[in-house]
């Protein structure tokens, strides 16, 4: 039998936490992830079934919305929800059974890695790293870019705190990003 030992996108052991000036950067593993696209026809239903799992109705281009499960936009008729794993394990699979046929859901756990911001002066940080206007950028707002040629998502969770998920294969990249333009801004 193997024992095998869970790691982080940055392959260790416990998350990675750095700290510099006013600002925290957390790399976040515990996420569960899964794409939905509706299918064609089945676009009222699958807002129905976002709304059934996040209390919301499904958001808008440029938003995120929900509670303990959230979803964001990412393109027409395209969603990604995100849950704690530990409650959420099976998003996947719920979100299956929600959608009943009427769109494609894809596991997306293990695809995405994610690190969060916290802090003052955000804007300080987000301005070096991509194309987002800040002044704009409030809670409740979401959105892709590219951050040092890496297509990311973007989350506003609050004021102080910003969410980052990249491509998990280039998670040491988008972290050193992260880590040099906030040692820029402070």
């Amino acid at each position: 039998m193997h024992d095998l030992i869970a790691t982080t996108a940055l392959g260790a052991a416990a998350p990675c936490v750095d700290h510099h000036g006013p600002i925290s950067l957390t790399e976040e593993p515990g996420f569960a992830l899964a794409s939905i696209a509706a299918r064609r026809g089945g676009e009222r239903t699958t807002v129905l079934a976002i709304r059934r799992m996040i209390g919301p109705t499904a958001p808008k281009a440029g938003h995120w919305a929900g509670g303990r499960i959230i979803a964001f936009w990412t393109g027409p008729d395209q969603w990604m929800l995100e849950a704690p794993y530990d409650s959420e394990e099976f998003l996947f699979e719920r979100a299956i059974k929600e959608v009943k046929g009427k769109a494609s859901v894809t596991e997306q756990t293990g695809a995405w890695c994610r690190f969060d911001l916290r802090g003052t002066d955000l804007a300080a940080v987000m301005e070096r790293l991509c194309p987002i206007n800040m002044a704009t950028f409030i809670a409740g707002s979401a959105t892709r870019t590219s951050i040092d040629h890496l297509g990311c998502f973007v989350l506003c969770r609050a004021e102080d705190h910003i969410s980052i998920l990249g491509p998990r294969s280039c998670a040491a990249a988008l972290h050193h990003s992260l880590l040099t333009a906030i040692r820029a801004a402070f």
